[in-house]
């Protein structure tokens, strides 16, 4: 009765991975567990599906009678019947896995895993692919564990006060607006948090595990976060392997809005033969919880304590790389750990608001706007701005995702506004207002002969400038923010900040969602660097 009982509620097994002699194979399930089982999805795929469309189906229900007495039993004798239905699938599901030696073995594993959580044979769970929420915890969040400073994004004063009146009149606003994103504003945001998105591509996801798993001998691990959200994580650890000179250097992947570390931007730095660690965005995969700002900032510092404490690397020896939106939860992680190696982030924007108004109708801009900026404030740039360590953007000249045109332009990318902003924040005395100008109208250039005949009208020499840079630093300093520029002309002011944005960005001949070849993967220039 007890093991009917484990398997009954006992996780759903996917894939046994090569150990041993034994060779990698999908479970197969009999086929009184696999129809069963099958019901079962069934049933939790309409219940997801009618959640999301929730609002339909209750007009529909309303206009056919249905939110009447008669209407009410009716439907409730349907739900009996379906939960019925749904008692039997899990009881049947339970009898044909009982009967399997396979599942019997996996799940007996696991019964003693959880009992026992010092069990010596917890590394022997790597061998199966399952149910993710099945999943002992690996590593704990804690107060005592190395933690940053904790920055706050917002700086302070920036939010003025405002009195009852102004208060009580933006209410409903601020209520239709917490009722939009906590519905469908989060899922728009990050499509990758959707049930019916992971159940879509539930087996691309399985195929991509057992990639990593048994190609690049990965390790899959739970972290639970100081919110209590459970993340998915996949590490492939290269330090002992010569073949690989990176391998001692480990890279922290965030993904974008639908983005998995399974199908995602960890082959970028695989191949470039760094060890990596990957993650799932909150709701993403087998990780728990919602993908707002602050659950996307406790994901990340679980993941780097759990690199620092855990795997053993130090925190200049870590270097963060994103692809897409994920650059907030990388840029959150770089302000609050300035020791980092480097960050790169590529097809990455400065603040999220700018991109939501363009791709929604202009009456709702203000309604969009304040509801972002309320909720799901993303200002990227801020973040970085507050990193001092080497940085590369990486744009896609064809980007169709970041930018505020209706047709891909590189001109309204707003990775150019990311530039700008860093740039600004880097070195204030060069960019003034007609500097940054000329700056715009050059980044808005992909023709390389035209990038090099507006460097020649402007006299910039890699070497001159590089010269200048040096020599001031030699005098003063290269910390971050840099003063230089304080008594230089307008076109020497030119002349060294085209110079640092061909340092600081890098153009990707490429749409958004291409995979970032290896050979782009290149540690970001440093001024330090070239000082040494």
């Amino acid at each position: 009765m007890a093991s009917l009982v484990r398997c009954i509620f006992g996780a759903r097994l996917y894939r046994t991975n090569s150990h041993g002699t034994v060779k990698g194979h999908d479970y197969q399930p009999n086929s009184v567990e696999k129809h069963s089982d099958n019901i079962i999805k069934l049933i939790s795929f309409c219940w997801s599906f009618g959640y999301y469309t929730s609002p339909i189906i209750l007009t529909i229900l309303y206009r056919r009678g249905y939110f009447s007495l008669d209407g009410a039993l009716s439907l409730g004798k349907f739900g009996g019947m379906v939960l019925l239905a749904l008692c039997g699938a899990y009881y049947v599901r339970g009898l044909g896995r009982v009967s399997n030696p396979e599942y019997g073995t996996f799940i007996s594993l696991l019964d003693e895993i959880n009992r026992n959580e010092q069990s010596e044979k917890r590394k022997e769970l790597q061998i199966y692919d399952f149910e993710f929420a099945a999943w002992p915890v690996d590593y704990q969040w804690s107060e005592s564990a190395s933690q940053p400073l904790w920055k706050d994004q917002s700086s302070p004063g920036s939010q003025r006060s405002r009195g009852a009146v102004e208060w009580l009149g933006g209410l409903p606003c601020q209520l239709l607006g917490y009722l939009a994103i906590h519905s469908f504003g989060c899922r728009i945001v990050y499509p990758g948090s959707t049930a019916l998105l992971n159940a879509a591509i539930g087996s691309q996801l399985l195929l991509g595990r057992m990639k990593l798993v048994e190609k690049d001998h990965g390790k899959r691990a739970k972290l639970r976060t100081k919110d209590g959200n459970s993340i998915d994580t996949m590490f492939v650890d290269r330090r002992l392997k010569t073949v690989f000179p990176n391998g001692q250097k480990l890279v922290i992947t965030s993904e974008g809005n639908a983005g998995f570390y399974e199908i995602g931007c960890m082959e970028t730095p695989l191949k470039a033969g760094y060890s990596v660690l990957g993650w799932n965005h909150p709701g993403f995969g087998g990780s728990t919880g919602s993908p707002f700002p602050e659950s996307e900032g406790n994901a990340i510092a679980a993941v780097m304590q759990y690199a620092v404490d855990e795997l053993g690397f130090a925190y200049d020896d870590i270097s963060l790389f994103a692809w897409s939106i994920g650059g907030f939860a990388t840029s959150w992680a770089a302000m609050n750990y300035p020791q980092l190696s480097f960050v790169i982030v590529d097809a990455t924007f400065d603040d999220l608001i700018p991109l939501a108004i363009a791709k929604m109708p202009q009456s709702l801009s203000y309604f969009v706007a304040s509801t972002i900026k309320t909720y799901m404030n993303m200002k990227i740039a801020d973040n970085l701005s507050n990193y001092k360590g080497p940085l590369r953007i990486v744009r896609r000249t064809k980007d169709e995702i970041i930018i505020t045109s209706e047709f891909p332009d590189v001109a309204y990318n707003r990775g150019n506004d990311l530039l700008i902003k860093i740039l600004q924040s880097r070195y204030p005395k060069l960019l003034d207002e007609e500097v940054t100008k000329v700056l715009r109208q050059f980044i808005s250039i992909t023709d390389q002969l035209s990038m090099l005949s507006m460097y020649s009208a402007f006299d910039v020499e890699d070497s001159a400038c590089l010269r200048v840079l040096k020599d001031y630093a030699e005098k003063h300093s290269t910390k971050f923010p840099m003063l230089i520029g304080e008594d230089m002309t307008h076109a020497r002011k030119v002349q060294l900040t085209l110079y640092l944005s061909t340092k600081y960005m890098t153009d990707f001949d490429s749409t958004h969602c291409s995979p970032l070849p290896a050979s782009y993967f290149l540690p970001p220039w440093s001024l330090d660097d070239e000082m040494n």
